[in-house]
């Protein structure tokens, strides 16, 4: 083989797609073909069900409504939001009293810190400029434990 010239080139290039052809479209790896797909743990029709401690906080989304509860309001405030899911999860945004809100889901064992309970999902609610963290469940994922 010479140096230089057209058999190197040809040499880099068989290295080359040697190594690509190692490379599975299925891997899972970012780049791949599959990798567009929004991520589908939670269907659109499920409801999700969410709590946060400091301060308690608490509510749920259902039929394209959230409700976010509080001590203070156990009643709620419910608001119109618009879903997206995401490749790590989905979210929901919307327009509290405190300001615009939106309400991220991702799947991760979770627990509230105060209870038994285990929960499929991590939350956190951005409300205007707070951030807060808490955990959730749907019906298709349920907590365990800790009772109710």
């Amino acid at each position: 083989m010479r140096v230089g010239g057209k058999s190197s080139g040809i040499c880099a290039a068989l290295i080359y797609f040697a190594v690509a052809a190692c490379h599975s479209a299925s891997d899972g790896l970012p780049g791949d073909p599959a990798d567009h797909r929004p991520w589908d743990g939670i269907d659109a029709s499920e409801s999700v069900h969410f709590v946060g401690t400091e301060p308690f906080w608490g509510g749920q989304v259902a039929d394209g409504r959230l409700t976010y509860t509080t001590p203070d309001n156990p009643q709620g405030e419910t608001v119109p939001v618009s879903r997206f899911a995401g490749r790590g999860g989905v979210s929901f945004s919307g327009e509290l009293s405190a300001g615009s809100a939106t309400l991220a889901v991702t799947p991760a064992a979770c627990s509230d810190g105060m209870s038994d309970a285990r929960y499929p999902f991590t939350v956190t609610l951005k409300m205007g400029e707070q951030a807060r963290k808490g955990c959730g469940w749907t019906d298709r994922n349920p907590r365990t434990g800790g009772g109710g």
